[in-house]
């Protein structure tokens, strides 16, 4: 893909500044879409085939065409006429089960960049170098997509419910995590089984099935020892690995985390909430229903949420997983129930819980911490489950988990040396 900028339609599309401006409005669109739409804008008017494209876009990985599929829908809603969405022009033209043609009348633009708005990180944001993805194979015969950023200490993050490797990068949902962490670790980040970039069409879906991912992943991406990083479902996996490779993990991270799903949790109300959701996520999962996605937006991010991060969760959904796979996967959850071995847990452990989570709540934090043997505890005053940027909450949990990695006792040495 070159460097160019392009004109079509009210867009203009400055690639070298990865940015995308509808008139002087910014359109926020990142990573693999963005990658995307400069090689059919770059090749407008000619039919860009799904596997030149797959091979373009994912040149050292063998990916499913749902992630190019879900690319080109992301694109399609990006662009309409309108800042309010409301009109469509036709863009992208789709040649069934051959590829897509960028179809809108296309100018090189000959002025400078720097004659083209743009967007740029502020100067005290610390942006890690691009990542780079790889696969391994579990012994089931599962791909997952793996990526390692960063150095220092190693930190493996456990994956949750959802993840995409690629569309976590730009995300305003989950940049600030891999921004701050790899500014004193060396972070490795999968997608599980069943959703982002690793294989969809999965046979075995369970907790056993889950850490063997991350047994897998650890196999191929860290050394003898790493700190390991449960978030919400990914603390029963990360619990898990613990208790059956103590030697293993130098420190163990529950954020927002659980022991025991609702089937074992004594609430019959919640868990036919949980059944009636799974039946809307099979029906309404993905598409462009906004009392859908708002009710989830409204439940993981409550608190100072911003439209960007609103359409960012809600577009995640689609990119994701399928219907059947988020239904699946939150089954799976429901089920989940590792209690028994919390007091078998022998690694130095944090628990950080959000005091008012409504999809965790807070006791199954106080839980972890009370049965997990010399488990430390930490409130986190918000409502969010995936905690923002700007919140006071999260400046704590940096703090936290920076004086419990020894993240400045590391700063001082490396000056030293």
């Amino acid at each position: 893909m070159s460097s160019g900028i392009y004109r079509f339609g009210p867009f203009v599309l400055n690639v070298s500044e990865r940015l995308l401006l509808r008139n002087t409005a910014v359109v926020p669109l990142r990573g693999k879409a963005f990658d995307t739409l400069g090689l059919l804008v770059e090749n407008a008017g000619r039919l860009d085939r799904k596997e030149e494209l797959l091979q373009a876009l994912w040149p050292d990985s063998k990916v499913e065409d749902n992630n190019l599929s879900q690319g080109i829908s992301t694109l399609r809603k990006a662009l309409t006429d309108s800042t309010d969405g409301t009109r469509h022009a036709r863009y992208i033209e789709t040649v069934p089960r051959i590829g897509f043609r960028f179809v809108a009348p296309v100018t090189r633009v000959s002025r400078t960049v720097e004659q083209i708005p743009s967007v740029r990180p502020s100067s005290t944001e610390h942006r890690p170098a691009r990542q780079e993805i790889r696969y391994c194979r579990t012994k089931d015969g599962v791909n997952i997509a793996y990526a390692t950023v960063g150095k220092g200490y190693p930190l493996m993050k456990a994956a949750n419910w959802l993840n995409h490797l690629e569309y976590e990068w730009d995300s305003p949902l989950w940049r600030h995590w891999i921004s701050e962490l790899t500014r004193h670790n060396s972070l490795i980040r999968y997608d599980e089984r069943g959703n982002g970039l690793s294989s969809w069409d999965v046979e075995d879906m369970s907790l056993a099935a889950w850490v063997s991912d991350l047994e897998t992943v650890v196999d191929a991406a860290a050394p003898e020892k790493f700190a390991l990083l449960g978030i919400s479902q990914g603390g029963a996996v990360a619990i898990e690995y613990a208790v059956r490779h103590p030697e293993r993990v130098s420190h163990l991270i529950l954020c927002g985390a659980f022991s025991r799903g609702y089937e074992h949790r004594g609430s019959r109300r919640g868990l036919e909430a949980l059944r009636a959701l799974e039946t809307l996520l099979r029906l309404d999962w993905g598409k462009d229903n906004p009392d859908f996605s708002s009710m989830f937006t409204s439940v993981y991010i409550p608190q100072n949420a911003t439209a960007e991060h609103h359409k960012w969760f809600n577009d995640l959904q689609r990119v994701s997983a399928s219907p059947q796979n988020a239904a699946r996967i939150l089954r799976c959850c429901e089920a989940l129930n590792v209690r028994d071995r919390l007091p078998q847990v022998k690694v130095p452990t944090l628990v950080l819980h959000a005091d008012r989570d409504r999809v965790i709540r807070p006791e199954e934090g106080r839980i972890l911490a009370a049965e997990i043997p010399n488990a430390r505890y930490v409130r986190l005053d918000t409502a969010n489950h995936i905690l923002l940027a700007d919140e006071p909450a999260w400046k704590v949990f940096l703090k936290e988990v920076g004086d419990f990695l020894g993240w400045e006792k590391a700063k001082a040495r490396a000056k030293v040396s």
